[in-house]
């Protein structure tokens, strides 16, 4: 029978899913009034299925709580972390702040991380920066920007975006691949166990787009002509690109359709038609993924297809987080 439960196939306990999160998000009062930003979701939804690493730049930085508000600002081209009340300058301190704690929770293993949004330290995108003519929101968190050039494959987000269905799914799913993929590394990659990794992933990535999707498929089809360090080296950085794209409505309809002809020859003539119609109702807008999708499996299970039966595009993530309801 198939497993209830695809996704947890590849995990393994020594290599639990880990995130970094910024600590006012799991309702710690550390926030520049002496508050916190407690994230629901985070912490009572997904946290049942994560070991969180947290960090507080601020905070650790060695600014009190509570404390005067801090800015970014640029000055003669470049920008700096400062108090515009005192105007004492935070930068190099937070600088190598960031420098030892990054290389200290992703040195433990992250398979993600949670950003405070707004927040001069941890802030993923758009934050102000001030100028003398005025102010610009193009600015990116000072912490943040020590973590994605140290983890430029470690999937980021926002909490504040995290609301929006789409971007929270296509997150957790992001987290949950990484995990597999460290699971893979920690007991033994190798060009056979690629190969089984790529295939059990193979509907999820179609979904993100074909280039990437087709890409991989020659990597890992010339997987011969390269030393094994350097195949798996760009395995890895491209399966985390093509995760990072967001799939579109008629990208999940098309790795349906395509899931869909291998039970075509198995079904009666009802359940295809149910299967179909669920399908178009929805790429409609009629019906959440999780319809066509719990009907296929269904079929799977009862008919025992092997190629579907190991699709992690079926079950990438716990059902409990509920984000295919919402998709």
């Amino acid at each position: 029978m198939i497993d209830n439960r695809l996704w947890s196939r590849w995990q393994s306990e020594d290599v639990p899913v880990r995130l970094g999160i910024s600590s006012c998000l799991l309702g710690r009062s550390v926030r520049y009034d002496g508050g916190h930003c407690r994230d629901r979701f985070l912490v009572d939804q997904l946290g049942a299925w994560v070991e969180w690493r947290a960090v507080c730049p601020e905070q650790e930085a060695g600014m009190s709580t509570p404390r005067p508000a801090i800015r970014l600002v640029e000055q003669e081209g470049d920008v700096r972390l400062v108090e515009p009340k005192s105007g004492h300058d935070w930068t190099d301190t937070m600088l190598g702040l960031a420098e030892r704690r990054v290389d200290d929770v992703t040195g433990d293993g992250l398979d993600g991380y949670v950003l405070k949004k707004s927040s001069p330290s941890c802030a993923l995108e758009r934050l102000k920066v001030y100028t003398e003519h005025g102010s610009r929101k193009d600015g990116v968190g000072m912490f943040t920007r020590v973590l994605a050039e140290r983890a430029p494959l470690l999937p980021l987000e926002e909490e504040g975006r995290l609301n929006d269905p789409l971007l929270r799914a296509n997150f957790v799913e992001r987290v949950f691949c990484r995990n597999r993929w460290r699971v893979l590394c920690v007991h033994g990659l190798s060009r056979k166990r690629l190969v089984e990794f790529h295939t059990a992933h193979k509907l999820l990535l179609r979904c993100h787009g074909e280039v990437n999707y087709a890409a991989l498929g020659r990597l890992v089809g010339s997987a011969g002509e390269l030393p094994d360090q350097e195949l798996f080296e760009q395995y890895e950085r491209l399966f985390h690109a093509a995760l990072a794209e967001l799939p579109k409505i008629m990208a999940h309809v098309n790795v349906m359709q395509h899931a869909f002809g291998y039970l075509k020859d198995v079904l009666d003539r009802r359940d295809k038609a149910a299967i179909l119609a669920a399908i178009e109702d929805f790429r409609l807008g009629l019906l959440p993924m999780l319809v066509p999708l719990s009907l296929m499996r269904f079929h799977v299970e009862k008919h025992q297809i092997p190629y579907l039966s190991d699709q992690l595009y079926l079950d990438p993530h716990p059902k409990e987080l509920m984000l295919r309801k919402r998709a």
